[in-house]
């Protein structure tokens, strides 16, 4: 009788059920109905009053809960992202985890020197090119504010880096509403019209509302954009622990979606059908540092937490973290605190997971932690995808064969392994698997030599399909604010 095709298992980490979820939404519900929210945009003041919100100080206002039911009704439950030349890259279904990159940091680590200093526009690209050439890093975030542009059009010269530098999908970061449209008329450019952006985005939106329960203009102002242009938007906020929220991990949690659902209710408002990502960030506020954590376990915590309740709730595509550390340098404090948020993001089935490659809480960014994310997220994902048991795999006539083959058949010499060993086993490319004798004649490199390494290679050797001149010109055009 020959073995049964059975499914494979996919292996889940489960935080939350659904009685807890739904306790914690109804909590969410309860802020927003009774303790309200500051709302500093005049027109998405009317805009709410209007749809059924109360005033009740000012510009505090009161959201009945049939509005949360409304925007999640008509929020679409799927989202694609495309890569830059309109081929389809990131499908936010099923929990399919993708990973890329961060923003918005101050410092890097000198590949060359390996010593910590302020950005420069040079290492926005860098970081691009890297991104695009590693197979495991599916999106680029700029990772730096640098020193050397104007400091008002930041976000529009790393935008403008990104686009020239890689041609995977961006997660970009805008102050206002006047940055973000010159960033939208880049990227139209770069699809070949605001239609065509409009059928197949490339790009997604990060902004952040203020903890607790602040909605400040020009956050706003990003949010109504991105509904009315139909570019996909997380709004995240500042809900962590013992900071901008309760200390109690499900406190910080009902308030970040609370105010996530405010977000979600304007932009549906502004743009009923617009693709939102649903998750707020909950990290904690260290009590001894006061540094937001990056490598906490409560932050891995709340989004697998989260991803509950998108399941049980909410049917959004997820917003999530992993891949960095509070650690300075790249070190074994740094892999770990990596390794334990992307193996957990990936098993908790998170969507989207930026932030990969930061180091000192999200201040410092380095190449060689990139590359080494990509091989843990390799790892990773080839423990997440299960075990098939299938005739193939369970390997019946491999056994019989050695088992009769007379001493000195071994599975090693057998047709099976050859042909399946490249599939049924990780085969690390930068972990070092090596004898002693063999690492040593090698050079004896740790892991960040070799991370170094391979990222000069990669810059050095890795060519990115480049953007038209006709497009590139017109960028620039853009950034001189013609």
């Amino acid at each position: 009788m020959e073995p049964a095709e059975t499914p494979t298992f996919q292996p889940r980490l489960r935080v939350l059920n659904r009685e807890q979820a739904l306790v914690i939404h109804n909590a969410a519900l309860e802020i927003l109905e009774k303790t309200g929210f500051r709302m500093e945009h005049p027109g998405v003041v009317e805009m709410l009053t209007d749809a059924g919100c109360k005033v009740t100080n000012g510009d505090w206002l009161r959201l009945p809960a049939y509005l949360v039911e409304a925007a999640l009704a008509s929020a679409p439950k799927q989202i694609v992202l495309y890569d830059q030349r309109g081929n389809k890259a990131m499908p936010l279904v099923d929990g399919t985890p993708f990973y890329g990159t961060g923003s918005d940091a101050t410092f890097t680590l000198d590949l060359e020197t390996s010593q910590r200093r302020r950005v420069v526009l040079e290492d926005v690209a860098n970081f691009a090119r890297l991104v695009d050439g590693l197979e495991n890093i599916a999106f680029a975030m700029s990772m730096g504010n640098p020193e050397n542009v104007p400091v008002g059009d930041i976000y529009i010269h790393v935008f403008a880096e990104m686009v020239k530098n890689t041609n995977k999908p961006i997660v970009f970061i805008a102050d206002s509403g006047r940055d973000i449209a010159r960033i939208h008329g880049i990227a139209c450019k770069v699809a070949g019209g605001e239609e065509e952006l409009r059928k197949k985005p490339f790009l997604l939106n990060y902004s952040e509302a203020i903890s607790p329960l602040r909605f400040p203009q020009n956050v706003m102002e990003k949010l109504i954009f991105c509904a009315e242009k139909g570019i996909p938007i997380c709004l995240p906020s500042g809900s962590n622990a013992g900071g901008g929220a309760p200390v109690m991990l499900a406190g910080a949690m009902a308030l970040g979606i609370a105010e996530n659902l405010v977000g979600l209710v304007i932009h549906q408002l502004a743009g009923k059908g617009s693709p939102f990502l649903f998750g707020p960030n909950v990290s904690v506020l260290d009590m001894k540092s006061t540094v937001i954590s990056y490598g906490c376990p409560e932050w891995s915590l709340t989004q697998a937490a989260l991803a509950d309740m998108r399941d049980e709730i909410y049917g959004l595509p997820i917003w999530a973290y992993a891949g960095a550390s509070d650690a300075k340098v790249m070190d074994a404090q740094a892999g770990a605190e990596a390794m334990f948020s992307i193996i957990s993001s990936m098993l908790s089935r998170c969507d989207v997971i930026h932030d990969v490659g930061f180091l000192e809480y999200g201040s410092t960014s380095s190449l060689e932690m990139v590359v080494m994310v990509n091989e843990l997220v390799a790892m990773s994902r080839f423990f997440t995808e299960g075990i098939p048991v299938n005739e193939e795999t369970l390997a019946l006539e491999a056994i019989e064969r050695v088992a009769h083959g007379g001493p000195g058949s071994i599975f090693l010499t057998d047709d099976h392994t050859f042909e399946h060993f490249m599939q049924a086993q990780f085969l690390p490319v930068l972990l070092d698997r090596n004898r002693y004798d063999s690492w040593k004649e090698a050079g004896a490199a740790d892991l960040y030599q070799r991370c170094n390494s391979e990222a000069k290679r990669i810059l050095a050797e890795h060519q990115v399909e480049p953007k038209t001149k006709e497009i590139v010109e017109e960028i620039d055009r853009i950034l001189r604010g013609g």
